[in-house]
């Protein structure tokens, strides 16, 4: 007449399943719709941080506080793998659908047709390399010219890096987004570096080639396609002069990377560099987008103690250190805030700021923190 508790056990289990189940269903909406304002008026990079970045991580690359807990772990979406793999239509279906026998949800009921399609093209433009099936003429060159020094992705193949000095060009650094326009590739591809492995290629290249294989590594490693110098941006975005304007060169001391080691370099960075392209930072607005964007993490007194800081790593740059106020210049801040850093924290700030908008912070990062003797904007934070 009883069933015994043994075996009433899994129905138990099977009611507390589908009750928790049946919560976090009616919950999930309001849970993200606390997450930001309303979806139909977000960026697509905002749409990308409210409801992706949890998993996928700021960087794109699955290195998330939530990764180690799901499995199959999130999408890196920066692998060669997913270059390969992941067609816009399956990116499509995944967002709008989910996938099943993952963490990965439906956000049909969230986010519009055309929101969803927003933010797949965000990935895919922001953080995925071309598929090393492509068949463009440039990728084509690249990968039988090229690639052997430079590597697959532009950073270097291995055995170049260590056997060549200097090494091969580094093309997904802010320093070659920097330093490298259309120009100075053409002619180096035409006739080579003195001084370097890079030999020239005009006797075996037509021209239409050696424009192809440049335009390939600036739209698909430098993602260089706008105004000279500067990383993701356009000359719409800038006044006539300043689009017209060359960028100026880096310190040659300055590392590639605006995140070295914390070891001071052996030679000063050169302070007077101007912000490139004809730039002139308001050091004032500068100050205002820092304290609501960077000093989570960075700190308000530039010292790395935000209240994120604990959480990330790599930890957050400090401004304020030796090592910093030596390497730092206003072009390699600019450069850096541009492209952000992948692995870390640090978000590519061009997919959503204007390049004066950059230029406000770096200048105001410059003046507060790397020489703050240079403006009065700097006694405000003591």
């Amino acid at each position: 007449m009883f069933r015994s508790s043994r075996s009433l056990r899994p129905a138990r289990l099977w009611m507390t399943a589908a009750v928790f189940l049946l919560a976090f269903a009616a919950a999930r909406p309001a849970l993200a719709g606390n997450r930001g304002p309303d979806a139909a008026q977000q960026t697509p990079a905002a749409l990308y941080h409210n409801y992706c970045s949890v998993c996928h991580g700021d960087a794109g690359d699955g290195n998330s506080r939530a990764s180690a807990s799901l499995k199959p772990p999130p999408r890196d979406f920066t692998s060669p793998q997913s270059a390969q793999e992941l067609t816009r239509e399956r990116m499509l279906a995944a967002v709008g659908n989910g996938v099943p026998g993952s963490a990965m949800v439906g956000w049909h009921t969230q986010l519009s047709d055309e929101q969803v399609g927003q933010v797949v093209d965000y990935v895919r433009g922001t953080f995925m390399r071309p598929s090393v099936n492509d068949d463009s003429r440039g990728r084509q060159i690249y990968a039988r010219v090229c690639s052997v020094c430079h590597g697959d992705g532009g950073t270097g193949s291995m055995w170049a890096s260590a056997n060549l000095k200097p090494a091969p060009r580094d093309f997904s650094s802010p320093q070659a987004k920097l330093e490298l326009t259309r120009e100075r590739m053409l002619a180096a591809v035409a006739a080579g570096r003195p001084g370097t492995a890079m030999q020239g290629y005009a006797s075996r290249l037509s021209g239409e080639d050696m424009a192809a294989v440049v335009d390939y590594i600036r739209g698909a490693i430098m993602r260089s396609d706008g105004i000279q110098g500067i990383p993701g941006s356009h000359a719409r975005d800038l006044p006539a002069h300043a689009a017209a304007a060359p960028a100026p060169q880096l310190a040659a001391a300055v590392p590639a990377s605006p995140r070295a080691p914390a070891a001071a370099p052996a030679t000063q960075a050169d302070v007077s560099l101007p912000l490139p392209a004809g730039l002139r930072g308001d050091a004032a607005a500068g100050h205002k987008f820092y304290d609501a964007n960077c000093a989570t993490c960075h700190g308000l007194k530039g010292d790395g103690h935000g209240p994120r800081a604990y959480f990330i790593n790599p930890k957050p740059r400090v401004f304020t250190s030796d090592a910093s106020r030596a390497m730092l210049n206003r072009p390699v801040i600019f450069a850096a805030t541009s492209a952000g850093r992948r692995g870390s924290e640090m978000p590519a700030w061009d997919k959503v700021l204007s390049p004066q908008e950059i230029a406000n912070v770096s200048e105001y990062v410059f003046r507060a923190f790397i020489q703050p003797g240079a403006s009065d904007v700097a006694r405000n934070r003591q």
